[in-house]
């Protein structure tokens, strides 16, 4: 029985989906978490792999190799990525260069590599921790007006913000840098400076194959995401992009993929496209986040995990075509404070072609929208006879939410 090492960090809701994958593929798991988990995970053995750490992460690795040998390391987030790189690389297992999952999950270290391979994306400058309001207005009016900034490590859109004049930017930085801050990013990191791209937003799902990206699908994003934040809502695929728009997006994620030199595994990534041309916004060496993925099934009846995992263990991915329309929407927080209730769940339930929903965060948690905070309130799937109906059925899911939130 094929045997592999699942990193993941405690805070993630994706265990089990991942543990459903390789039980549906007769595979043995073990789980590397970055701390201990009351309780465990059933149905896996559970170590302790410090993910942020790439040195003592690989070593620990290294560890559970030894005791039993291991056949993938397979990271399900941003956080395991540059750690199951290493180690794999050191088992002699297939891999990602450790320091192209490292460019991948720095903005800015990604900027440099796509502008040296000349990939199509937004122009960009960089913002020092110590820039005076001189130097600010200096590099957005260098990079164009509109932009947007960001720091060069969070995820989720999470201090990610648009200014529309370099006065705005003046505040803007100032809140970012302090979203940041709290977010644990080091004070003296440099922030990111990108000019706005105008265009259609979609997310592509892919797997790189002895490093050619083999798309799997095209999800679009059919609320505008022109800011001032850039909290995302609903994915629907297939997409409805027309003919020139769709190959545009496939050949610039491909080209991405090559210049950041990912090999193997699974592949993220955001996209702008606007007549026949795509800009890439982020790339990642990981799946989508979140529950998104439970949006996906394929024709062959396997999830996406399961495509990951059989990829990282050289099994046949066999037919790839997605089954059907379908599409998550991801509950948003409308305000900051203490979550109190998500109502009218068994209307949105009821709605036709809704066939699940998930409330992922529990009364009484604190929470706070994009861009200060990184999490959905919870996940509503759909699928439908065809991407228009997968939309609507999501918004009337969505209408039919009450979500209450009390002040902190």
């Amino acid at each position: 029985m094929a045997r592999i090492l699942l990193l993941l960090p405690a805070a993630t809701y994706r265990a089990p989906d991942f543990l459903a994958a390789a039980r549906a593929l007769g595979v043995e798991v073990v789980v590397g978490c970055d701390a201990p988990l009351a309780g465990g995970i059933p149905g896996a053995r559970t170590v302790q792999v410090p993910l942020d750490d790439p040195e003592a992460g690989t070593a620990a690795v290294l560890s559970v190799d030894a005791r039993s040998a291991l056949d993938a390391v397979v990271a399900v987030d941003d956080a395991g990525t540059v750690v199951a790189a290493a180690a794999s690389a050191r088992l002699g297992l297939p891999h990602n260069p450790p320091e192209a999952v490292a460019a991948a999950r720095d903005k800015l270290a990604m900027r440099t590599r796509l502008a040296g391979a000349e990939v199509p994306q937004p122009g960009f400058a960089v913002l020092d921790a110590d820039a005076d309001d001189d130097a600010v207005r200096a590099v957005v009016e260098g990079v164009g007006l509109p932009c947007v900034i960001k720091p060069t490590t969070l995820a989720a859109s999470q201090g990610v913000l648009r200014a529309d004049s370099s006065d705005e930017a003046l505040a803007v930085v100032r809140r970012v840098r302090a979203i940041a801050t709290g977010a644990g990013v080091d004070p003296g990191a440099p922030l990111l400076v990108e000019r706005f791209a105008p265009g259609a937003e979609v997310a592509l799902e892919g797997v790189v194959e002895h490093g050619t990206l083999r798309t799997l699908a095209v999800f679009d994003k059919p609320d505008p995401l022109d800011g001032p934040a850039f909290e995302e809502t609903i994915y629907v695929t297939p997409s409805r992009l027309d003919d020139a728009d769709a190959a545009a997006v496939v050949a610039v994620a491909a080209a991405a993929t090559a210049a950041l030199g990912l090999r193997h595994g699974p592949v993220h990534a955001e996209l702008r496209v606007r007549a026949g041309r795509a800009q890439v916004i982020e790339v990642a060496a990981r799946t989508v986040g979140g529950l998104c993925a439970r949006a996906l099934s394929f024709s062959t009846g396997r999830s996406l995990e399961e495509l990951v995992i059989a990829d990282a263990l050289g099994l046949s991915l066999g037919d790839t075509t997605v089954a059907g329309a379908s599409g998550v929407l991801m509950i948003p927080i409308p305000r900051p404070g203490v979550l109190v209730a998500v109502e009218g769940q068994d209307e949105a339930r009821a709605v036709p072609g809704v066939t699940d929903l998930q409330i992922t965060i529990a009364p009484g948690r604190p929470v706070a929208p994009v861009p200060e905070g990184n999490r959905y309130l919870g996940f509503v799937f759909a699928r439908e006879a065809g991407p228009a109906r997968v939309e609507r059925a999501l918004r009337r899911a969505w209408a039919a939410l009450e979500v209450r939130v009390d002040p902190l």
